[in-house]
């Protein structure tokens, strides 16, 4: 029993067929028309990522005091520390627009139209207020922020 080797060809319409093409493409020419595919294909995706910059705030919020009593100048004890996972509300002048919680370290980061918002801890978790905090987000960036809550401890 013999074998018979089978070859499979390209051909112009997209597909492949075992028939060998009238006018064969060398590998050579195919490689470069697949690398200047490539290259166009890049250069239009990082033209569009440019162009679409996040917009929104991203920061941390901490909370302090977080011991109380007085500390003494030049302590190397914290007065300060993250608020994790909590969960804030943003709003501006129409109402509530979205929350977000913090993570494990007091950090967020979220999306937001350019506009003024006001965010606001959603929670009751301390004796005073934690917010409002305000802050104007501009059109692709990220507005960073350090915010801190009160603890009421003394």
């Amino acid at each position: 029993m013999r074998l018979r080797k089978l070859r499979f060809y390209l051909v112009p319409h997209g597909g492949v067929s075992s028939r060998k093409p009238a006018y064969p493409m060398s590998q050579s020419s195919a490689l470069r028309i697949i690398l200047a595919l490539l290259v166009l294909s890049s250069v239009f995706s990082s033209a569009q990522t440019q162009s679409q910059s996040p917009t929104g705030i991203e920061g941390v919020i901490t909370v302090s005091p977080i011991r109380p009593g007085p500390i003494r100048a030049g302590s190397d004890v914290p007065t300060a520390a993250p608020l994790p996972n909590a969960v804030f509300t943003i709003g501006n002048e129409k109402g509530v627009v979205t929350s977000f919680t913090t993570d494990s370290e007091g950090r967020f980061r979220i999306s937001l139209k350019p506009g003024h918002y006001a965010i606001v801890l959603a929670e009751q978790r301390f004796p005073r207020p934690c917010g409002p905090f305000d802050v104007d987000v501009v059109s692709g960036k990220m507005t960073k922020v350090e915010w801190g809550c009160d603890t009421g401890m003394r």
